[in-house]
């Protein structure tokens, strides 16, 4: 293996410079830089531009989206919170309207039964007044009964007496306190 190594470095093998050889790559390194500068370099270079343009207003738009979105969301929080203060005031609202629609029933309850009262005791009075009415003229007409006994009967103070005697006692006993009541 060292003579393989010897023979190569010695009589200029691959790892040996050759000025030819360097000037001849070198001058193919150039026009090719030269030809792929003038039709691919371009086209490269503005399909990158382009593509970082691209990115960049990729970028810009998705941060355009994302103030868009917070805006939107605090809007969406603000209206929240607004409804809900809406949904609190409509609920105390409803709290004092059912309270002061009670309070009407109860006081229209209680004047009703006031006027219930009232006309039942008006009602009491009117049976009242007609039942002594009733009485009076049941009164009267066993007045007339007993006076007409008495005319057809002997005048004479006993007998006179024994029918007043027989009239009151066919008349129902009659105490003023109970009939007021």
């Amino acid at each position: 293996m060292t003579t393989l190594f010897a023979l190569l470095v010695l009589e200029g093998g691959l790892l040996s410079p050759n000025p030819g050889l360097i000037f001849w790559t070198f001058l193919t390194f150039l026009i090719l830089l030269f030809v792929l500068r003038a039709t691919a370099w371009k086209p490269i270079v503005g399909a990158l531009n382009e593509r970082e343009k691209s990115i960049q207003e990729a970028i810009d738009r998705a941060e355009q989206a994302k103030a868009e979105a917070e805006k939107i969301l605090a809007e969406n929080k603000a209206m929240l919170a607004k409804a809900e203060r809406e949904a609190d005031r409509i609920i105390q609202e409803s709290k004092v309207a059912a309270e002061k629609l009670r309070a009407d029933i109860t006081e229209k309850a209680k004047a009703e039964s006031r006027k219930m009262i009232d006309d039942a005791k008006a009602e009491i009075t009117v049976e009242k007044q007609r039942a002594l009415i009733a009485l009076r003229d049941e009164v009267a007409d066993l007045a007339v009964k007993g006076a007409e006994m008495i005319i057809r009967h002997n005048l004479n103070a006993e007998t006179h007496k024994n029918i007043i005697a027989s009239v009151l006692s066919d008349m129902p006993s009659i105490q003023p306190e109970a009939v007021e009541k």
